[in-house]
């Protein structure tokens, strides 16, 4: 799917889970899409296997209106984006304005934090099923879910529905 004049936010935290931050970057880039990788400040930050990812640009540096989408990859990443409001407010602001937010594996968390649940269907690393629930949402075990624009998956497996199902919530929007 051609995704030429796309603008997608990829978030990224020390920690994160290599390919649900990779796959989605490189996906997006081939497709045409202009990729930024926003972390809480502009710099390096490494995966849990060491991997360093460089972030363009900080989360108090750009604003939701900036993008079309949002991608928050897993791993223990989200614990660490949560604790910086601007990356909160991303989402949240993101989510407001009808943009594409999607979360994979432990991403969820900052779904939790932005406070965007209430009332919607996801799904997300078995492990943060509760904490889905108890922010309001219907959690489902299956590899992705698409509750209008937010767009969830569980684990590295689910990546090719998971980007498919973004790509198709990007077409939706035109």
């Amino acid at each position: 799917m051609d995704m030429t004049g796309k603008r997608v936010a990829v978030l990224v935290e020390n920690l994160y889970e290599d390919l649900e931050l990779w796959y989605p970057v490189y996906r997006f880039r081939e497709a045409g899409a202009e990729v930024t990788v926003v972390g809480p400040a502009p710099g390096k930050y490494s995966s849990k296997h060491g991997y360093e990812a460089q972030a363009d640009k900080g989360a108090d540096q750009v604003k939701a209106s900036d993008f079309d989408a949002v991608i928050i990859p897993g791993g223990y990443a989200p614990d660490r984006m949560r604790l910086h409001k601007p990356m909160v407010d991303l989402v949240r602001e993101a989510h407001r304005r009808g943009n594409v937010v999607a979360a994979i594996c432990h991403g969820g968390w900052m779904l939790v934090s932005a406070n965007i649940l209430k009332g919607k269907m996801v799904t997300g690393y078995i492990a943060i099923a509760d904490d889905l629930i108890n922010a309001g949402a219907a959690y489902e075990d299956t590899e992705v879910v698409r509750d209008g624009n937010l767009v969830t998956s569980r684990k590295p497996s689910d990546l090719p529905a998971f980007c498919r199902a973004i790509f198709q919530a990007l077409a939706d929007k035109n």
